[in-house]
């Protein structure tokens, strides 16, 4: 997926969730909308780089979105796209190339099944299934983790996708990871140790557990392939 109109800046602050100032670079400060309501606490501190993206709408009231960051790093720089809209439809061309399930016939967003919705149902016959995405922007030297705060939705998801499962259905959770050059994915069990135990058990369940990392350009994101998933019950050795 691509970007139109990528403007750079420097974070300033983030006075909520959707909201951030930015200087640009011809010292101009905007009120930018900031595509991720996650906490992001690592990655918007003040002065970094940030990537905005100018949208076509002219009645919105801020003219940009925040769509990418640069993280420093020992060695550098790391570019991390924040979109939380990106993994969905990262996951939607990645699947429609054939590339999650050869000979897919049908793959439909946002399907209810009983009491829940799952991002993606799929089929290929005799198979069917569902797909619940998570986009993931925390890393620390090259392992990347989820989630980056406690997430109480995202326990319910798998205890979902467990039920699928037991009802015949195939099901699976895929991890996009927002970022290039990652070792491997785990859980993040010191923020929220109930989602590692939930993702073990919706493994030994049956549920596919996928972690794929992206190339990432402040104009361009896609998937370039998976990662190892670490899932040994204990915080993942650095």
């Amino acid at each position: 997926m691509r970007y139109e109109q990528v403007q750079k800046g420097r974070f300033i602050d983030r006075p909520n969730r959707f909201i951030a100032h930015v200087e640009r670079t011809d010292g101009e400060v905007e009120t930018v909308h900031v595509k991720n309501t996650g906490r992001c606490r690592e990655l918007l501190v003040p002065g970094a780089v940030v990537y905005l993206s100018e949208s076509a709408n002219l009645t919105r009231k801020t003219r940009f979105d925040l769509i990418a960051v640069e993280k420093k790093t020992e060695t550098g720089s790391r570019l991390i796209n924040m979109d939380a809209q990106a993994p969905n439809r990262l996951f939607a061309e990645w699947a429609q190339a054939g590339r999650f399930r050869e000979g897919l016939t049908s793959l439909r967003p946002e399907t209810a099944y009983g009491n829940s919705r799952f991002d993606f149902y799929w089929e290929r016959s005799p198979e069917r299934g569902f797909v619940e995405v998570k986009g993931v922007t925390l890393e620390e030297d090259g392992l990347a983790l989820f989630p980056d705060a406690p997430t109480e939705r995202g326990v319910k998801h798998l205890r979902e996708l467990i039920a699928c499962r037991e009802a015949g259905y195939q099901a699976a959770v895929c991890f996009v990871l927002q970022m290039a050059g990652m070792r491997r994915f785990a859980p993040n069990d010191r923020t929220h140790p109930a989602f590692g135990a939930a993702l073990r058990e919706a493994a030994r369940a049956g549920v596919e557990i996928l972690a794929l990392e992206c190339a990432v350009t402040p104009e361009e994101v896609h998937i370039t392939g998976a990662v190892p998933v670490d899932l040994r019950e204990k915080e993942a050795v650095r």
